[in-house]
C-alpha cells in the first residue's frame, strides 16, 4: 500500500519518499486517514512503530486546507502543538516534522529545558507553524508572553504515559486550560493505565481508537535474554559479552544518573568507547553523546530511562538492562529502542538475586515465561543460585567474536573481567559494525 493511497498530497508524498520511506508502517496506515478527517484519536502503539509519521503527515495536510487566523497584533500564529515528555523525543519529533514539510511553507520549532531560553523566544517572534515542546519549558515561554496558544488547531500528546510516569499532569492541565475549546486531539500512549484513560476521557472528544499492538507487549522482532549474575559482576559480565561477541552499538539501562556515570567510567577503563546520558548532563553534553552514539563513534551508551526517550536508531542492535527497572512497563519502553521498523534486535538482561522480584513483574507483564541464562565464567554465587534454575548461555545467541572471559571486552582485547571458569564458546564469525539508519518515522 502506497502512501499516496491514504489520502496524501503529492507535496508530503515526494517529502516522505526523500526520507526514504517506500510502505507506510500499521500504525500510519490506521492513523493517517482518521486524523485526515479531523477527528480526535486515541493510538495505542509501541515506540518505534513510526508514530511521528502517522500523527505529522496528516497534521501536515490538514494545516494546509485551511488559512490561518492571526492574532489581533496581526503576527501569525502557532497552529499546532507536539507535547513530548523529554528532551531528545522533542528535537527528534521536529527534525522529522521538518523533513516531512520540506515542500511546504510550515515553519517548525523545538523548545525545551536544559539551554538558554532567549533563543528559542526570539525564533517565536517569527513566524511558526508547529511547536513540539516539553511541558515546563512551553510554560515558561508563555509566562513570558513569548508565546500564545490561543490559536492552536491540533494537539499531539506524544508518549503520554511517560509524561504521567514522570509527573507532568499538573502541566499538561494548566497546557489544556490555555487552549482553545474547538481543537482535534490526538494522543498516543505505549500503554493504557488508569490514568491514561481518565485523562482520554477529560481530553478527547468521541474518538478513533487504533491499538497497533498487544498492550504493554514486546515487539517480535526483538530477541530476549535474561543472564542470571552477582550483582558484584554485572559489570565484568558486560564488559565480556560486548567485547566477546564485537558488539559495536550498545545502548546499556541503569536505574540512577550515579550509575551511569560510574557504570560509562568502568566501561572506558575496559576499552570501551562509552559515556553517559541522563537529566543532570547539560544539553549540549547529551546532543553530542547522542550523535556519536548514532554516528557509530560511540562504542557504548549508558542512560537513565529518561534521557533514553529521545533515542531513535531504526537498525540499534543491542540494548543491555544492567539494571532491572523498578516499574515493568519500563521494560517494555527500554526494550523498544532495539527491533524497531521491523528492523531485528537483541535485548539482553542481567538479572542478580534481590531483582528476582522485577523479573517476575517483567514476566507477567509481558506474559512470556524466560529461564535465566548463565554465561560460563560468570556463575552466580550460592544466594543467587537460589533463583529460578538457569541455563547455560548458548553460543548461538551471540553475534560473533572470540575469546574466553579472560580475555577482554574493549578495542583491543584488553577487558579487566577475569573469572577462574572455563572459557566460553567461539565463534568465527565476527559481526560488522552497525551503523545507524535513518530517524523512525
Amino acid at each position: 500500500m502506497p502512501f499516496a493511497s491514504l489520502g496524501l498530497n503529492e507535496q508530503l508524498v515526494q517529502a516522505i519518499n526523500e526520507c526514504g520511506y517506500t510502505e507506510p508502517t500499521p500504525i500510519q496506515r490506521q492513523a493517517i486517514p482518521v486524523v485526515l478527517k479531523g477527528g480526535d484519536l486515541l493510538a495505542g502503539a509501541q515506540t518505534g512503530t513510526g508514530k511521528t509519521a502517522g500523527f505529522g503527515l496528516p497534521m501536515l495536510q490538514r494545516l494546509g486546507e485551511t488559512d490561518a487566523k492571526p492574532h489581533t497584533n496581526g503576527r501569525a500564529p502557532v497552529r499546532a502543538l507536539v507535547l513530548t515528555p523529554t528532551r531528545e523525543l522533542a528535537a527528534q519529533v521536529e527534525d522529522n516534522l521538518r523533513e516531512y514539510a520540506r515542500h511546504t511553507p510550515f515553519r517548525t520549532l523545538a523548545v525545551f529545558g536544559g539551554v538558554n531560553i532567549n533563543p528559542q523566544m526570539k525564533a517565536l517572534g517569527r513566524k511558526v507553524d508547529i511547536v513540539v515542546a516539553t511541558p515546563g519549558r512551553l510554560l515558561d515561554l508563555v509566562s513570558q508572553r513569548a508565546l500564545d496558544l490561543s490559536r492552536i488547531e491540533i494537539l499531539v500528546l506524544d508518549e503520554a504515559d511517560r509524561m504521567l510516569d514522570m509527573g507532568f499532569i499538573r502541566d499538561i492541565r494548566k497546557i489544556l486550560a490555555m487552549l482553545p475549546k474547538k481543537r482535534q486531539n490526538l494522543l498516543f500512549s505505549a500503554t493504557f493505565s488508569e490514568e491514561i484513560k481518565a485523562l482520554s476521557q477529560d481530553l478527547l472528544n468521541n474518538p478513533a481508537m487504533i491499538e497497533t499492538a498487544v498492550r504493554n507487549a514486546t515487539a517480535d522482532t526483538v530477541e530476549q535474554a535474561f543472564y542470571g549474575v552477582d550483582k558484584g559482576r554485572k559489570r565484568d559480565l558486560l564488559s565480556y559479552l560486548i567485547g566477546n561477541n564485537n558488539w559495536q552499538q550498545v545502548l546499556v539501562f541503569t536505574r540512577t544518573k550515579h550509575g551511569s556515570n560510574r557504570l560509562a567510567k568502568q566501561l572506558e577503563q575496559d576499552g570501551l568507547p562509552a559515556m553517559a546520558i541522563h537529566g543532570d548532563k547539560s544539553q549540549g553534553a547529551r546532543t553530542r553523546a547522542l550523535k556519536q552514539f548514532k554516528d557509530g563513534e560511540l562504542r557504548v551508551l549508558v542512560a537513565t530511562d529518561i534521557a533514553a526517550r529521545g533515542i531513535d536508531i531504526s537498525e540499534l542492535p543491542h540494548v543491555v538492562n544492567f539494571e532491572l527497572p523498578h516499574v515493568p512497563a519500563d521494560y517494555v519502553h527500554r526494550i523498544g529502542r532495539t527491533g524497531r521498523a521491523g528492523s531485528s534486535g537483541r535485548a539482553i538482561s542481567l538479572v542478580c538475586h534481590e531483582e528476582k522480584p522485577q523479573f517476575k513483574a517483567i514476566e507477567k507483564l509481558i506474559n512470556k515465561r524466560y529461564e535465566l541464562e548463565v554465561q560460563p565464567g560468570f556463575e552466580p554465587g550460592p544466594e543467587d543460585r537460589m533463583m529460578p534454575a538457569a541455563k547455560p548461555a548458548g553460543n548461538g545467541r551471540g553475534r560473533g567474536g572470540n575469546g574466553s572471559p579472560r580475555q577482554g571486552a574493549g578495542r583491543n582485547g584488553a577487558g579487566r573481567s577475569k573469572p577462574a571458569a572455563a572459557a566460553a564458546p567461539r565463534s568465527n564469525k565476527p559481526s560488522r559494525p552497525q551503523r545507524h539508519a535513518r530517524h523512525d518515522a
